[in-house]
């Protein structure tokens, strides 16, 4: 439970308990048992539970009439599956579209998701058409927005350093840190600082984040690899000194909100498929590939699922860092650490070698882990589905599946990894979600065949799942089900792995072919960036320095 009023990090929770106001599913908990009964506002400025956990919504809503949603554009869809987990007493309904409808009036798209066909049972579902190129934007966008309209509310009336002012710290290895910053750039009463690995993300995802010049965003390059990074940001989120003066606030995929908002195109792209098709139509099963990393992407179409969507199944594609591929394969959820030669692979500058010590390399440098942080949510809902059986009371339940998620996390944590977890618990995974592995020459050999026979042009962790959506077709039978495959990417984030499949393409050319307009002349912009020390205690220094110069600064 909260304590006393007040939640860590310097986020204010509620006087009294949201039961009152809120629905089950509008009401949040951790998955490790300890933190409960919050509201949606607690949740997105908190980013990480009190006791390591993730926050979840206490029951999944059902919607009995999603398939009336059929011919609503996605802003209005947006509204009808976010309001199912955010009380009107928090966010009323006028304010809740609008921030939808400012989060998504900057894609280029004006379905903001197009689902495109690919041959024969495939359906491309493109998340890239945000401000930054990759699917985080759908999320990063709204979160945002939240952002601000939570910290404009609690700040009504106050000036100077009565104000609350929000400091996102964040790590990356490209994507997360663009579409974070172009999410958060110029918002009042925020401060965003992002570490990168110096030199080790890809150029573009580099020019993306360095030359937004706007006061409150800070980009950091710090001496080291992505995982040095995410160590620091771990560090700054339990030291007391920072905590005592500045609230800290999270944006990486641990963030409740950023599964929420991913949620919607789900729906969004079922309904597509069934206006694009003469045969499918609506309470028709679909399948849906995911290329998968930290598993937030995938865990939003289980709670499209859960909420009512007819998924006959969600695969997971993974690269040769295949975690996940193992725990379906045998139900061991195992860290399998490479090095020297063996974890040597893919392209410098896609960003490989941003990655954490002991990943392998690939072509797909996006899904380099060695374990998937969102995967903790979806093992608290198969605990609590395994506690069920005993036929207990839901307190009971739900205090199962989170000592049982507790349990497993710190066996993770001691001996890297465990399981196999019971066979009834591994079953109900199999249920809903399959798993593939797909090599870099797969991908490779999946961007040149799409390519010569379609003429479409796939970034490399597209082309993971599509791979993975051609395998599924295979064992389902042609003509059985459609699989709708997500487009991560725009190939241009990856120009070396699409140039290394292309390169020898009839009529292939890269400038022709791929480079938006957007990402021309951006390496003559002017820059913002810090080298900094891979040490903890110095990056805690400067952002404490950088905040306090901005607070000094700001006329409100």
């Amino acid at each position: 439970m909260a304590s006393n009023g007040v939640a860590t990090n310097g986020v204010s929770a509620e006087s009294h308990s949201p039961a009152a106001t809120h629905t089950k599913s509008q009401r949040y908990l951790s998955t490790r048992g300890e933190d409960s009964d919050l509201s949606f506002e607690e949740v997105v400025l908190k980013g990480l539970a009190n006791d390591g956990g993730l926050y979840i919504p206490e029951a999944i809503p059902e919607a009995p009439q999603w398939q009336t949603w059929k011919d609503l554009p996605f802003n209005e869809l947006a509204y009808n599956v976010l309001s199912l987990y955010i009380s009107p007493s928090e966010i009323p309904a006028d304010d809740l579209k609008d921030i939808i409808n400012r989060s998504y009036s900057t894609f280029r798209a004006p379905e903001i998701t197009p689902l495109v066909h690919l041959q024969d049972d495939i359906h491309l579902l493109e998340l890239f058409h945000g401000p930054t190129f990759a699917f985080k934007d759908v999320a990063l966008q709204f979160l945002g927005n939240l952002f601000e309209y939570f910290l404009t509310r609690r700040n009504v009336g106050k000036t100077g350093r009565d104000r609350y002012h929000l400091t996102v710290v964040g790590a990356t290895s490209g994507d997360t840190g663009s579409a974070a910053i172009y999410g958060l750039r110029g918002k009042k009463d925020v401060s965003v600082f992002m570490l990168h690995p110096k030199g080790k993300v890809s150029p573009i995802q580099e020019l993306q984040m360095t030359t937004v010049l706007d006061a409150n965003v800070h980009n950091l390059a710090i001496t080291g690899n992505f995982d040095n990074c995410q160590d620091i940001v771990k560090a700054l989120f339990a030291d007391p000194d920072i905590n005592s003066t500045l609230k800290l606030g999270a944006v990486n995929s641990i963030n409740w909100a950023r599964i929420l908002a991913q949620t919607v195109y789900y729906f969004h792209s079922y309904f597509a498929l069934a206006r694009q098709s003469e045969t499918f139509k609506v309470g028709d099963k679909v399948r849906y590939v995911v290329p998968s990393g930290n598993f937030g992407d995938v865990l939003a179409g289980y709670f499209a699922f859960r909420m009512g969507l007819p998924v006959d199944k969600l695969v997971i594609a993974t690269n040769e860092n295949d975690i996940l591929d193992r725990f379906w394969k045998t139900g061991k959820y195992e860290k399998k650490a490479t090095h020297g030669p063996e974890a040597e692979g893919g392209i410098e500058s896609d960003g490989v070698k941003a990655h954490e010590d002991g990943v392998k390399e690939t072509l797909s440098p996006a899904m380099d882990i060695l374990v998937s942080s969102n995967f903790e949510r979806l093992l608290w809902f198969l605990a609590y589905q395994f506690a069920e059986s005993a036929g207990m009371d839901d307190e009971w339940n739900k205090k199962q599946a989170g000592q049982e998620v507790s349990g497993w996390l710190k066996e993770l944590k001691t001996k890297g990894g465990f399981g196999p977890v019971y066979k009834d618990v591994l079953e109900t995974a199999r249920r809903n979600f399959d798993s593939e592995r797909v090599s870099d020459q797969e991908t490779l050999d999946t961007i040149k065949s799409i390519y010569n026979e379609v003429g479409y042009v796939l970034d490399p962790h597209t082309a993971v799942g599509v791979e993975a959506a051609r395998r599924s077709v295979k064992q389902v039978g042609s003509g059985v089900i459609p699989h709708i495959s997500l487009s991560t990417a725009h190939p241009a984030k990856f120009a070396g792995a699409v140039t290394l499949a292309l390169n020898d393409a009839p009529g292939f050319e890269f400038n022709e072919k791929v480079l938006p307009k957007e990402f021309v002349g951006l390496d003559q912009k002017e820059k913002r960036v810090r080298d900094v020390e891979n040490d903890w205690k110095a990056v805690r220094e400067l952002v404490k320095k950088e905040v306090e110069e901005e607070l000094a600064a700001a006329q409100y």
